[in-house]
């Protein structure tokens, strides 16, 4: 995907105010709008007019592209980042499927993911808060957190115009907490913390969408944890009890059957992420071989050898695959 330059588009300045930005896409809409444009390629310029100003003429849009597109040019391969957005706070504005189709693949993938919160009031999930406009971030925690539950303050970035029509960012920090079993793309609500209300009526709340951070050994699959799990070759042939440290600290003895194989999965039900129904645990096996430069394993590897001669790892695979396994 290649990425788009909207301030080259609108023809202004990166640091132009919001009334440069208006009055440069007026300028371009009276020079490309079909009905009385006499442009040959009137159509698609004011696609990419509109487009252009559908984020630089949003406070949000436009904060959120400025992070991202900082040191970028026109027409260079851009993908952005996963949590990319994390930290900003963004009110309930989104963009319906039928108004994603009118704009690029690089929209989309920017800004696509906030029109999954809805309209005005309505984020994913959550109910119309009847008061102030719903607010909504995303935030990253740790897979220890969402195992335990913790309290933690996070801050977040909300854009708005300062008086001289320039984007500045307002950060607050709020104490949240995160209950035990969060799962990815989870909402947690803060009820009040949203838009404020007008004429007396009650704030917005303000919805958390929660992402987890990389960890070192488990991956997340909807509720169920997944990791690798480690074996001696002993242990995989004859059948062991070996100890699992789990994200919370905890140790979890698993027992891990004879004749087990690498690739093979061992699931421990209930022993994801906890929740009124818990996730599973997916351990895939692998068999780590002690190493030929040891003397003593050099022997044992030259004994096996010599008594299992008719032993093929070949065609025990191969039969192996023909079953299924």
């Amino acid at each position: 995907m290649e990425f788009k330059d909207y301030y080259q588009v609108l023809g202004v300045a990166r640091d132009a105010n919001a009334d440069d930005i208006k009055k440069a896409y007026r300028r371009l809409a009276r020079k490309y709008h079909p009905d009385v444009s006499k442009e040959p390629d009137a159509a698609a310029r004011m696609a990419e007019v509109n487009e252009a100003n559908a984020v630089l003429g949003d406070v949000e849009r436009r904060a959120a592209y400025d992070n991202l597109g900082r040191g970028r040019s026109a027409g260079e391969n851009f993908t952005p980042p996963p949590d990319w957005d994390a930290g900003y706070e963004f009110s309930g504005r989104g963009f319906d499927a039928a108004d994603l189709g009118d704009f690029s693949d690089f929209f989309a993938q920017m800004f696509g993911a906030r029109a999954a919160h809805g309209g005005r009031g309505r984020p994913r999930g959550g109910a119309f808060d009847g008061g102030g406009q719903a607010h909504h971030a995303k935030i990253v925690l740790d897979l220890e957190d969402a195992m335990r539950g913790a309290t933690r303050q996070i801050s977040l970035r909300s854009p708005r115009l300062d008086a001289a029509g320039h984007v500045e960012l307002v950060e607050r920090t709020l104490e949240v907490r995160i209950p035990a079993g969060v799962r990815p793309g989870q909402m947690i609500r803060l009820a009040g913390q949203g838009g404020a209300g007008q004429g007396g009526a009650p704030a917005g709340d303000l919805f958390l969408e929660v992402q987890l951070r990389p960890h070192a050994r488990f991956s997340v699959e909807g509720a169920n944890l997944i990791a690798e799990l480690p074996l001696a070759p002993w242990e995989a042939a004859l059948g062991a009890v070996v100890p699992v440290t789990m994200p919370d600290g905890s140790t979890l003895q698993v027992r891990v059957p004879a004749g087990a194989q690498s690739g093979r999965t061992l699931s421990v039900r209930g022993r994801g992420l906890p929740g009124r129904q818990p996730g599973d645990l997916e351990l895939a096996l692998r068999v780590i071989l002690p190493s030929a430069h040891d003397p003593r394993a050099r022997q044992h590897y030259e004994a096996m050898a010599r008594e299992l001669p008719d032993f093929d790892a070949r065609k025990v695979a191969a039969a192996a695959a023909e079953r299924g396994e």
